[in-house]
């Protein structure tokens, strides 16, 4: 299970495939940020979030480029500020990210993407132009900035409902769906983002003072800040996708088993910013997507999937998690 602010080694060595030299380039890197060379040789090492930050910004600095030397152009130094910058001027979260958007369409080469309303439900899209889909890692850095810099000007996390990549699924997938979701579809398409649109009108009050502070902690911030919750919250959501809705445990039942008292599983949850009501919501939201992007299954077996008593009361609940309702969303899904 991903630790809360650590980074899989995998990423580490994700990040340094296309810009740093095997060898003694690699292990003096690595001992720059405080990453131990040794750790490259072992497959579950995990380093704390603010080294792989320290590593993002020094390889940025040396090769001139903050997208790790993924794209035949470079982002040069100091692109994140500019993006930030120039979407924070803007009224709205929607006028925002199409300013950053932009703005990363004219600097990357390979990589131009545009925000799509079609009713309750936003997608972020890339059109790209490589017939052969780009490695998962590119595309989880590219949604790394542009979801982080959204969640910043909205001031909040902007929940993800889905997010759909042309290439095939990576070996190593845990700490992608900590970050963004865990509904992640591989071998679609096209790539993109899916989430409420309700967010695209919240408006933007950001000062400089907040800017120069975002950027004295980025890209850190933005690794850790706006991820799904992790530790206790995160491991009682994992039990409960294990067990039909029907067998969810009550609060007191749940509180012995993870032994501890009731109120102090409140406590405890209450103290990442959860309940375990919104636990419940969020798994049921989770499976509620994936069942929806198979069309043999009804909304009535969705529902009784969930231990809803009748479809229309699924409806209602999936219309205030996600801002859609079960028919809207599985027309875009399975529109694709």
């Amino acid at each position: 299970m991903a630790e809360k602010d650590t980074i899989s080694m995998q990423m580490v060595r994700e990040a340094l495939l296309q810009c740093c030299a095997p060898g003694v380039a690699t292990d003096e890197v690595l001992s720059k940020v405080g990453i131990a060379p040794q750790f490259m040789a072992q497959a579950d090492a995990r380093v704390p979030a603010t080294a792989y930050a320290r590593l993002w910004r020094l390889l940025a600095r040396r090769l001139d480029d903050e997208f790790f030397g993924m794209d035949p152009r470079k982002l040069r130094s100091g692109s994140l500020a500019f993006l930030c910058r120039s979407s924070m001027a803007q009224l709205t979260v929607s006028a925002g990210l199409e300013s950053g958007l932009s703005f990363l369409s004219l600097m990357l080469e390979s990589m131009q993407a545009s925000v799509i309303r079609q009713h309750t439900l936003a997608e972020i899209v890339l059109e790209e132009r490589d017939e052969l889909p780009r490695r998962a890692f590119t595309y989880f850095t590219y949604w790394m900035i542009v979801h982080g810099v959204a969640c910043w000007l909205a001031g909040r996390r902007i929940p993800i409902l889905a997010v759909e990549l042309r290439c095939a699924k990576p070996d190593f997938c845990e700490d992608y769906s900590v970050m963004f979701s865990d509904n992640l579809r591989f071998d679609r398409p096209r790539t993109r983002m899916i989430f409420a649109a309700d967010y695209l009108d919240l408006p933007i009050k950001r000062s400089a003072e907040e800017l120069n502070r975002f950027l004295s902690r980025a890209p850190g911030n933005i690794l850790v800040k706006y991820r799904d919750p992790d530790s206790l919250a995160r491991r009682i959501k994992n039990q409960l996708r294990t067990l039909p809705a029907q067998r969810w445990p009550e609060t007191e039942a749940l509180a012995k088993a993870w032994h501890m008292s009731a109120s102090t599983l409140r406590r405890r949850l209450a103290d990442e910013g959860q309940t375990y009501q919104v636990l419940k919501d969020s798994v049921r939201k989770e499976l509620a997507i994936i069942w929806l992007a198979d069309p043999d299954i009804s909304f009535a077996d969705i529902a009784a999937r969930l231990g809803f008593a009748d479809t229309s009361s699924f409806y209602k609940a999936f219309r205030k998690w996600s801002g859609s309702n079960p028919g809207h969303y599985r027309s875009l899904i399975i529109g694709a």
